[in-house]
């Protein structure tokens, strides 16, 4: 599996923005993907989870109505439309394969995209 995330860059207040990871190691479908976040002198958030082929999708509560997990399989690519960013959404954002309760249930990561929301 080798995961590398594309898409971050600076974006004003209630803009959007959408991020894209690709797979380019293995196909999607047999993997959960995940995006998760660090906020600058904070702890890693998980944001969202796309399971089953794309089937099933879990969003954090802090996001949930604001932004979209999906996958495109032909495309080994995993994507997350953020939209109504707010300054809290700055953070770096990985992908990474898996699903769970613990940071180890999360095998391969991506090296991150950076998002900054700031007017």
């Amino acid at each position: 599996v080798q995961l590398a995330e594309s898409g971050g860059a600076l974006v004003q207040p209630g803009g959007s923005l959408r991020l894209s990871c690709r797979n380019s190691g293995d196909t999607l479908i047999n993997y959960y993907m995940s995006w998760i976040r660090q906020a600058p002198g904070k702890d890693l958030e998980w944001v969202s989870s796309i399971l089953n082929g794309g089937r099933k999708q879990h969003l954090a509560d802090s996001v949930k109505g604001r932004f979209t997990i999906s996958q495109d399989n032909a495309k080994n690519t995993v994507y997350l439309q953020m939209n109504s960013l707010k300054p809290e959404d700055t953070a770096m954002y990985y992908c990474a394969s898996g699903y769970g309760g613990t940071w180890s249930d999360f095998d391969y990561w991506g090296q991150g995209t950076q998002v900054t929301v700031s007017s």
